[in-house]
């Protein structure tokens, strides 16, 4: 493995890292996250205004899942051989290209051209992602990834947003969405002079990264299925809990504002105290919210103060997760982490929703909270193991 002084790849500028890098690279993913969020309940609503089922609907949207999962592993290989710009510059065009032709092609085409572009957006983030790792000085790592995970929340807030201007009929939309894809190429561009080089080759197996790293990859893991099981789900458990429509959806709004609030704080937390221990508190915090939230629903004010904690806390796997990581590797074993990072919170994107909507039939509501709750426990076990068994050692 590389070490730091002979990496080769970042040479900081301030306390901060290289900040033309930084700033690149979070523009970069922040504006082309907008435009993925955009894109995914746009392409619902266009598939049911053609007439398409529910299942159809599904089964295309499961397609981004699968795609992800499949091209993680080849992302670290590809910028290695043909380097970290023009694998992150060909993919955002590749996105662009995609979601233009989608109101041009039949239903059928949606299938690989949605591979496709979620394929390309998997390999955008592994290397915006790694490229900021990289040029972050490690002293200040974990808040550089807090200000990254909010600026990126944002840009996902924005996307739909602006879809609720535009509507989802005709061009407009989709000719944001490309805008959007086509600006984040800019700030890339104007910083290709500092980006990463991952000319080396790796020191590890692609695999191998679930059981160096297991409190990072299964971090994303768990972020990923609580995220979109609260995407799919918390809605409708507020709503079965006796809520009302407007005051279940106001759940998710809290999700995200207390994302926005907590992550540069977490960052901060990151950078002064054991990680491991950090991701612990997160997850000891993710079993604490989900057992507390059925017992206070019918009290909206408490119900709300709870999911902003529960929400900004726990978004803390994803910032300190990525913070761990970036400690831990460097080059391209780096890209190679930052890919598994990817794939894990893409099978938790899968595994989530698929158990949470069968705990909440079976049980009622409260079943939703409980599978929640569970999967935080069970990661809890996992860091406490790992920081048990590698105390010598916090970064690992």
């Amino acid at each position: 493995m590389n070490t730091p002084a002979n990496n080769g790849f970042r040479k900081p500028f301030s306390s901060f890292g290289d900040p033309r890098a930084i700033a690149a690279a979070i523009a970069c993913i922040s504006i082309s996250g907008f435009s993925i969020s955009l894109s995914f309940p746009l392409l619902s609503l266009v598939l049911e205004a053609r007439g398409e089922t529910d299942t159809l609907i599904g089964m295309n949207t499961a397609t981004a899942g699968v795609a992800a999962l499949f091209a993680a592993p080849f992302a670290a290989p590809l910028a290695g051989r043909y380097g970290a710009i023009p694998l992150l510059v060909g993919s955002i065009l590749t996105c662009a290209v995609c979601l233009l032709a989608l109101p041009f092609t039949p239903t059928w085409a949606w299938f690989p051209i949605r591979f496709a572009f979620t394929g390309a957006a998997t390999f955008t983030f592994v290397i915006a992602e790694f490229w900021i790792n990289s040029a972050a000085d490690e002293a200040r790592r974990g808040v550089i990834m807090g200000i990254y995970a909010s600026v990126l929340s944002a840009g996902f807030a924005a996307g739909p947003a602006v879809l609720a201007m535009t509507g989802s009929d005709g061009l407009a939309p989709f000719l944001v969405g490309l805008a959007a894809f086509l600006v984040s190429i800019v700030p890339v561009w104007m910083a290709r002079d500092v980006a990463p080089a991952v000319h080396d080759a790796p020191t590890q197996k692609f695999i191998a990264f679930l059981w160096i790293a297991p409190s990072a990859t299964l971090a994303a893991f768990v972020f990923g299925a609580t995220e979109q099981t609260g995407f799919a789900f918390l809605a409708l458990f507020g709503l079965r809990s006796g809520l009302a429509e407007y005051q279940s959806a106001l759940l998710l709004t809290m999700v995200g504002i207390g994302n926005l609030l907590f992550q540069i704080p977490l960052g901060l937390l990151a950078d002064r105290h054991n990680r491991v221990l950090l991701l612990f508190l997160c997850s000891l915090v993710g079993v604490a919210g989900m057992i507390a939230l059925p017992l206070v629903i019918t009290t909206p004010v408490i119900a709300y103060t709870v999911v902003l904690v529960w929400g900004g806390i726990t978004g803390g796997l994803y910032t300190i997760g990525l913070t761990h990581l970036g400690s831990r590797f460097r080059g391209i074993d780096l890209a190679g982490a930052n890919a598994m990072f990817v794939m894990m919170y893409a099978l938790g994107m899968i595994f989530g929703p698929a158990v949470g909507g069968i705990s909440m039939q079976k049980a009622g509501p409260q079943g939703l909270a409980w599978f929640l709750a569970t999967l935080f426990a069970a990661y809890a076990i996992v860091t406490a193991w790992r920081g048990f068994t590698r105390r010598s050692a916090p970064a690992a």
